[in-house]
């Protein structure tokens, strides 16, 4: 059974793979990292648990029985009560349901842990898929969202009060 497990410096190895893994299924529907990422993986990874310790953003992955990473679950910019919400699953587990229930126990982990009331989500229109795990998730539309934030696609913010279940 996969763990939601909040990111550490022993996932390392674990999230560069499942990255290296996924690219081409990533970039299919959002933009690509690009080779800059990779070729600064650790730097940035340093980066990320620094902004987790500072407790700016919370980094979660789903760990396999094996240890490989199946998705990261980001909560970014905590402030005021609300955070957004970033999420990737990997292809061998798209489509089936994962990433829908995973959002939800974020969601009551945001809301125990963290003391968050919203989250918000930007989806691309392209990304259907995405835009299902949301809603399933309860999340309702709220307006648009800059392209800026999509990797210049245009799209949507989604938003949830974790005071209610979907």
């Amino acid at each position: 059974m996969p763990e939601l497990q909040q990111l550490d410096v022993g996932h390392a190895p674990a999230v560069l793979a499942f990255e290296l893994a996924n690219r081409a299924y990533f970039a299919a529907s959002i933009s690509d990292r690009g080779d800059a990422y990779f070729e600064q993986f650790a730097d940035r990874y340093r980066a990320l648990l620094a902004e987790q310790e500072a407790g700016l953003c919370a980094f979660y992955v789903l760990v396999a029985e094996d240890g490989s990473v199946l998705g990261r679950f980001n909560l970014y910019d905590l402030k005021d009560g609300s955070a957004d919400l970033g999420y990737r699953v990997a292809q061998q587990v798209a489509g089936r349901g994962v990433a829908t229930e995973t959002v939800r126990e974020l969601c009551g982990l945001a809301a125990a842990r963290h003391g968050l009331r919203t989250l918000r989500a930007a989806t691309a229109h392209t990304n259907a898929a995405s835009q299902r795990v949301l809603a399933k998730a309860g999340f309702v539309p709220v307006g648009p969202a800059d392209p800026a934030d999509l990797g210049g696609k245009p799209g949507t913010w989604h938003q949830r009060d974790l005071g209610r279940r979907p």
